[in-house]
């Protein structure tokens, strides 16, 4: 193959990785926004928010997984502890509203870009390079300056900012856990039996939750229509973000995948530019071309095995091989 051959597919490999981590970023936009609005709506229920996420993801592809009557590879039991540290970081990230604004709630879930990078570096081998790094810092310089409009945009700081803080550190410390272990299973056995399975323990988990934790909440809950739309909003954004999150985690990994995150916020600012007319500082402009930087940079330099899934051969789902040089450590 020729060197512009080379060039060519190397173009579209980083093109396809990061749109899809700016789709799931968007996605994960959605799910603040609505859980936001479910929050100012009177609604305390993140538990009852996380049921309905699972419930969709379970219902489709777990449709998939039984037409194709195909066996688990990973015994259930993983799966299940994967669904608790999922359901928990989900938790202490949407309670964290009641306490803060969403633009502070999404900069400070950056943090889990900290614990991947240290966890995959211990658990599953990935060397990162200098450049990598370099790509790194420049999304989270471009973050840093959402802080600086932040007080323009974010709206008001919340009851208790610091608990709120609080609580959303703790859950980046889940959902790293949870992305980086299901990093390694969409790798090993696809992506179709993890999300099924996440989606199906997640489901059990929250139900056990709700009914311990929130049965009084949902009690006093007054029912109107934006209150369904906004549990129907969450319900469908968390679906897309499902839907591409072990695409991105498949094709590159886990902490590429947070990277791409952090323009969520950016996002979220978008929605609202929309939907309330809101004025856009231009510090917003900057931190997304910045971070749109960052990722090209660490998706160009990084070293990936994975090739991306073939579209036209009505199978986007196939087993992770991993090459010798790619020894995974547990």
């Amino acid at each position: 193959m020729s060197k512009l051959g080379v060039n060519y597919g190397g173009f579209w490999r980083v093109l396809y990785v990061v749109l899809l981590g700016q789709l799931a970023s968007f996605s994960m936009a959605l799910m603040s926004f609505t859980s936001s609005l479910s929050v100012n709506l009177g609604v305390n229920a993140p538990f009852t928010l996380a049921f309905f996420s699972y419930l969709a993801v379970t219902l489709v592809f777990g449709s998939i997984l039984l037409y194709r009557r195909q066996k688990l590879h990973i015994s259930w039991y993983w799966y299940v502890l994967l669904a608790v540290v999922d359901v928990q970081g989900g938790y202490l990230v949407n309670k964290a509203y009641q306490f803060s604004s969403i633009t502070s709630v999404t900069i400070l879930d950056c943090w889990t870009v900290v614990w991947v990078v240290i966890l995959t570096w211990l658990f599953l081998g990935t060397k990162y390079s200098l450049w990598q790094f370099f790509g790194a810092a420049y999304c989270v310089t471009g973050l840093c300056l959402v802080l600086l409009s932040d007080s323009g945009v974010g709206g008001e700081g919340g009851s208790n900012p610091i608990l709120g803080d609080i609580l959303v550190i703790a859950g980046t410390c889940f959902f790293a856990l949870s992305n980086v272990s299901e990093e390694f299973c969409v790798k090993k056995v696809g992506r179709i039996e993890v999300i099924t399975m996440l989606g199906l323990f997640g489901m059990l988990v929250s139900v056990v939750e709700m009914t311990i934790l929130e049965r009084k909440n949902l009690e006093s809950i007054s029912w109107s229509p934006e209150v369904i739309l906004t549990f129907a909003g969450y319900g469908t954004a968390s679906f897309m973000f499902c839907s591409f999150a072990p695409l991105v985690l498949q094709a590159s990994g886990s902490t590429l995948f947070n990277l791409s995150l952090l323009t969520a916020d950016m996002w979220a600012v978008a929605i609202r530019v929309i939907l309330y007319h809101q004025k856009v500082d231009w510090l917003y402009y900057v931190s997304f071309l910045l971070v749109g930087i960052g990722l090209v940079i660490y998706t160009k330099t990084e070293k990936h095995t994975d090739e991306i899934p073939e579209l036209d051969n009505g199978d986007t789902d196939q087993p992770y091989q991993q090459l010798p040089e790619e020894s995974v450590q547990v």
